[in-house]
Protein backbone atom coordinates (compact mmCIF):
# COMPACT_ATOMS: atom_id res chain seq x y z
CA UNK A 1 0.00 0.00 0.00
CA UNK A 2 1.22 3.48 -0.83
CA UNK A 3 1.65 5.72 2.19
CA UNK A 4 0.99 9.43 1.67
CA UNK A 5 2.82 10.54 4.81
CA UNK A 6 3.43 9.80 8.47
CA UNK A 7 0.01 11.23 9.25
CA UNK A 8 -1.44 8.20 7.47
CA UNK A 9 0.56 5.92 9.72
CA UNK A 10 -0.72 7.77 12.74
CA UNK A 11 -4.33 7.38 11.61
CA UNK A 12 -3.84 3.69 10.79
CA UNK A 13 -2.46 2.82 14.21
CA UNK A 14 -5.60 4.07 16.00
CA UNK A 15 -9.00 2.44 15.91
CA UNK A 16 -12.15 4.30 14.91
CA UNK A 17 -13.20 4.78 18.55
CA UNK A 18 -9.89 6.48 19.40
CA UNK A 19 -10.14 8.72 16.34
CA UNK A 20 -13.70 9.68 17.17
CA UNK A 21 -12.68 10.40 20.76
CA UNK A 22 -10.01 12.79 19.52
CA UNK A 23 -12.50 14.53 17.23
CA UNK A 24 -14.97 14.84 20.09
CA UNK A 25 -12.25 16.23 22.36
CA UNK A 26 -11.48 19.02 19.90
CA UNK A 27 -15.15 19.72 19.16
CA UNK A 28 -15.07 18.38 15.59
CA UNK A 29 -17.07 15.16 15.86
CA UNK A 30 -20.38 16.70 14.70
CA UNK A 31 -18.62 18.33 11.74
CA UNK A 32 -16.90 15.02 10.93
CA UNK A 33 -20.25 13.19 11.01
CA UNK A 34 -21.65 15.77 8.57
CA UNK A 35 -18.58 15.33 6.35
CA UNK A 36 -19.05 11.53 6.39
CA UNK A 37 -22.60 11.93 5.05
CA UNK A 38 -21.47 13.83 1.96
CA UNK A 39 -22.04 11.68 -1.15
CA UNK A 40 -18.34 11.73 -2.13
CA UNK A 41 -17.24 10.41 1.29
CA UNK A 42 -20.17 8.21 2.30
CA UNK A 43 -19.15 4.57 2.73
CA UNK A 44 -15.40 5.17 2.56
CA UNK A 45 -13.01 3.97 5.24
CA UNK A 46 -12.72 6.21 8.29
CA UNK A 47 -8.98 6.55 7.52
CA UNK A 48 -9.73 8.08 4.11
CA UNK A 49 -12.42 10.33 5.53
CA UNK A 50 -10.23 11.60 8.34
CA UNK A 51 -7.27 12.21 6.02
CA UNK A 52 -9.44 14.53 3.92
CA UNK A 53 -11.36 16.04 6.84
CA UNK A 54 -8.14 17.13 8.54
CA UNK A 55 -7.44 19.43 5.61
CA UNK A 56 -10.84 21.13 5.59
CA UNK A 57 -10.29 23.62 8.40
CA UNK A 58 -7.57 26.10 9.19
CA UNK A 59 -5.16 24.61 11.73
CA UNK A 60 -7.11 21.36 11.99
CA UNK A 61 -4.23 19.16 10.77
CA UNK A 62 -1.82 20.29 13.45
CA UNK A 63 -4.43 20.23 16.24
CA UNK A 64 -5.66 16.79 15.23
CA UNK A 65 -2.15 15.39 14.84
CA UNK A 66 -1.17 16.43 18.34
CA UNK A 67 -4.27 14.81 19.84
CA UNK A 68 -3.84 11.63 17.76
CA UNK A 69 -0.26 11.30 19.01
CA UNK A 70 -1.58 11.71 22.55
CA UNK A 71 -4.05 8.87 21.94
CA UNK A 72 -1.36 6.42 20.78
CA UNK A 73 -0.64 3.22 22.65
CA UNK A 74 3.14 3.54 22.62
CA UNK A 75 3.57 -0.23 22.97
CA UNK A 76 1.98 -0.75 19.51
CA UNK A 77 3.45 2.02 17.35
CA UNK A 78 3.91 1.16 13.65
CA UNK A 79 7.54 0.86 12.55
CA UNK A 80 7.68 4.12 10.52
CA UNK A 81 6.39 6.14 13.48
CA UNK A 82 8.65 4.30 15.89
CA UNK A 83 11.62 5.31 13.74
CA UNK A 84 10.55 8.96 13.83
CA UNK A 85 10.06 8.86 17.61
CA UNK A 86 13.53 7.34 17.99
CA UNK A 87 15.03 10.47 16.40
CA UNK A 88 13.03 12.99 18.40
Amino acid sequence: MCVADLGDELIRCLDDDAIEGVLEEQGDLVSFRTFQKQPEWRGRATEEQLRRFKGTGSGRKIRTAALLVGALDLTHVPRPLDRVFAHV
